[in-house]
């Protein structure tokens, strides 16, 4: 029986129901997963679902021409869309899913998956909420890459990183995976970045000089 400790109800809201935490002690276990390892690969069929209690999860395609562009990432408390589609619908991962930090996770069998959906409205609507936070975040991904420039969608990936915004350590290439382009592009667009004094570079970090402007950038 999994043990699930107190820190993680804060983590993961369906536990306020008693009946259900009982019913995810007996069937769910633990699982631990190292830093790059691949833990799905496109047309792997689903056989747990996964909810992360610490470290991240990158979520990614890959194109025809090596190209990689990520879908989401998925955090503490999160768990993966594709992952929950794909057992619902008894479809293949249509994706990539690695591991960027060490992550931690509970495992769900299929089977329970889907019939806790049907039974439990605390684990529905988990899923459900699962389903809007992360479309949401695709349908975003989508507009920006058709309405957006390049320039634009770099100023804002700056804007917006988890690091300490003065000090991001973060690589050409790790943006152009992310953002579906292609290293010398990136480059090319933050060498005209560092031209107008908006940032800083050096090895493997992006130490951004002007906000302001960037942002400026991203919204016109």
């Amino acid at each position: 029986m999994l043990e699930l400790k107190p820190d993680w109800k804060q983590l993961l809201p369906f536990t306020d129901d008693a009946t259900f935490t009982k019913e995810l002690s007996q069937h769910a276990n633990l699982i631990k997963a190292t830093s790059g390892q691949t833990i799905c690969q496109q047309g792997d069929h689903c056989a747990q679902l996964a909810i992360l209690i610490s470290g991240v999860i990158r979520v990614f395609k890959v194109g025809e021409n090596g190209r990689e562009i990520t879908l989401y990432r998925i955090l503490p408390g999160d768990s993966c869309v594709l992952s929950a589609s794909c057992i619902i619908s008894q479809q293949p991962f249509p994706a990539i899913a690695r591991v960027e930090e060490e992550a931690v996770a509970i495992s769900i069998p299929t089977s329970k998956v889907r019939q806790w959906m049907a039974t439990h409205e605390a684990w529905r609507e988990y899923v459900f909420g699962l389903f809007s936070t992360k479309l949401s975040e695709v349908i975003t991904r989508i507009d920006d890459i058709a309405f957006r420039r390049m320039d634009q969608r770099v100023a804002q990936y700056l804007l917006q990183s988890n690091q300490p915004l003065r000090d991001l350590q973060l690589t050409h290439q790790q943006i152009a995976d992310d953002l579906g382009s292609a290293r010398e592009v990136i480059s090319r667009i933050l060498k005209d970045f560092e031209h107008n004094q908006w940032v800083t570079l050096t090895r493997g970090r992006i130490a951004v000089d002007d906000s302001a402007k960037l942002e400026g950038l991203y919204k016109k």
